[in-house]
C-alpha cells in the first residue's frame, strides 16, 4: 500500500519530527493538532473555546487537503489536560459534525501536559 504525505500551509507546520497527516489507501490518519495559528504560529487560546475552535478549524485545514471534510471521520483522540473543562470543549467540537448522529467514535483522555502547554489536542482518522 501506498501513503502519501498530506501538509498544507493552511495548518500549522509540525513541530517535531511528524507529518499533519499521512494518507494510506482511503485511510487518512491526522496527527494531533493544537492551536496554532498557521499564518502567525501563535498560540489562540484566549479561552478553552478560542483554543478548541482553532483546533478544529487546522484539523479541517487537513482534511480539506486531503479532499475529505468531518463528514469522513470515523475516530477522534481528544487530549485535555483538565477534565473539568470537558463539557465545554465537547460543545465546541460537536458543532464541526452533522446534528444527525454521524459523530465519529472518540474518546477523551486526561493528560498532565500538552505541547507548548495547551488546554486541548485532536487526532483524527477520516476514510475516503
Amino acid at each position: 500500500m501506498e501513503k502519501q504525505i498530506i501538509n498544507t500551509p493552511s495548518a500549522p507546520a509540525p513541530i517535531g519530527p511528524y507529518n499533519q497527516a499521512i494518507l494510506a489507501g482511503d485511510m487518512l490518519f491526522i496527527s494531533g493538532q493544537i492551536c496554532i495559528d498557521p499564518p502567525t504560529g501563535a498560540l489562540k487560546n484566549q479561552d478553552i473555546q478560542q483554543e478548541t475552535h482553532q483546533v478544529m478549524h487546522n484539523l479541517r485545514s487537513i482534511l480539506t487537503a486531503a479532499d475529505m471534510t468531518f463528514h469522513n471521520v470515523v475516530k477522534t483522540t481528544i487530549f485535555i489536560t483538565d477534565m473539568n473543562r470537558f463539557s465545554e470543549i465537547n460543545e465546541v467540537y460537536g458543532k464541526y459534525f452533522d446534528s444527525n448522529g454521524s459523530f465519529p467514535a472518540r474518546e477523551t483522555v486526561q493528560v498532565s501536559a500538552l505541547p507548548k502547554f495547551v488546554n486541548v489536542e485532536i487526532s483524527m482518522i477520516a476514510v475516503k
